[in-house]
């Protein structure tokens, strides 16, 4: 029985930072590798942090979110860049598999930002980019819209590798995508773990008879610039000035039965570690194979555009001195 070891970082992001942030990444990940992880997942944004700043800015033009918004911006990362560089270095090092939640430029010069997951193969290589999808309420003052080419299952020698990002979880139709490519190991990123968050975790889990890797983020104060603690305090929804603590963790891994096989952690910054058995995936859908012997595809059909979209398509050689009627 080959057993595959799964590594939850829950351990403060650095906010607004991306070299930072890109070395205690690569530290963590060489941390977990010495532990005999196979798979090293970070929470939802964790790479420059999630911007829980944006509920409490809101309002029309407003100067202090535009403010904080370049600052943000200009720390978030291609998924190429070169500032990228030691976490795949550290990737290769230690031999893992590696799911990031991170904030991701299409593009260099980019004035938008994507809520994304990037999963690195052991020899560094990036073998998918997820782009969130919707974005919930206030999110869409911050990221753009992701599309569905990465909305894919990866083949890896650990397992069917999928991600989704927070309330993706509740979208029907993005759940049975990955279904449908016989996922076995889901990464759930969250920013917190709220009830609702471990409750469309573990019925992920249950409907797809998969292994759903839950990873929420711990933040306290202590890891939020001053000028933005009574912002993520409301963003978060912190409940009162006493504790310095915003996001509490939560992270653990559920089985394909629906059930914790790791007990959730809650108030500690550390790395969690739990050992899978992939045999659990098929033993489970002996009474329960949504994609299976418990689908109807005679009734029910699902079609999915997984194209990238081009945006304008400028060509150079058109000459723009010429007037002549295109009709002509």
């Amino acid at each position: 029985m080959k057993m595959e070891k799964i590594a939850i970082v829950q351990e403060a992001p650095v906010l607004l930072d991306l070299e930072k942030g890109v070395k205690k990444a690569a530290k963590l990940i060489r941390e977990a590798g010495k532990e005999g992880a196979d798979l090293v997942v970070f929470p939802e944004c964790w790479l420059t942090g999630y911007p829980a700043w944006v509920f409490e800015m809101a309002g029309w033009d407003c100067s202090n979110a535009r403010h904080w918004y370049a600052k943000f911006l200009a720390q978030c990362p291609t998924a190429e860049d070169d500032a990228l560089l030691p976490i795949r270095k550290a990737a290769i090092d230690a031999g893992v598999h590696i799911v990031m939640g991170f904030n991701e430029k299409p593009r260099t010069s980019s004035g938008s930002i994507f809520n994304s997951t990037m999963t690195i193969g052991p020899k560094g290589d990036t073998l998918n980019i997820h782009r969130k999808l919707i974005l919930t309420l206030t999110e869409r003052n911050i990221w753009a819209q992701g599309d569905a080419s990465g909305l894919k299952v990866i083949e890896s020698d650990i397992g069917r590798i999928g991600s989704l990002i927070c309330w993706e979880h509740w979208h029907p139709l993005a759940r049975h995508t990955l279904h449908h490519q016989d996922e076995q190991i889901h990464i759930a990123c969250w920013p917190d773990m709220a009830d609702s968050h471990a409750i469309a975790s573990r019925h992920y889990a249950f409907e797809g008879r998969c292994f759903v890797v839950a990873a929420a983020q711990y933040l306290t104060t202590d890891d939020v610039p001053d000028e933005l603690v009574e912002a993520y305090r409301a963003g978060t929804g912190a409940p009162n000035e006493i504790s310095n603590v915003l996001f509490n963790g939560g992270s653990g891994v559920i089985g394909p039965d629906g059930n914790w096989v790791t007990e959730q952690v809650f108030g500690e910054s550390k790395i969690i570690y739990t050992d899978i058995d992939l045999t659990d995936t098929v033993k489970f859908k002996q009474d329960l194979d949504i994609v299976g012997h418990y689908s109807r595809d005679d009734i029910f059909q699902l079609s999915v555009n997984c194209t990238t979209p081009q945006g304008l398509i400028v060509k150079n050689d058109v000459d723009v001195n010429n007037t002549k009627n295109p009709a002509e």
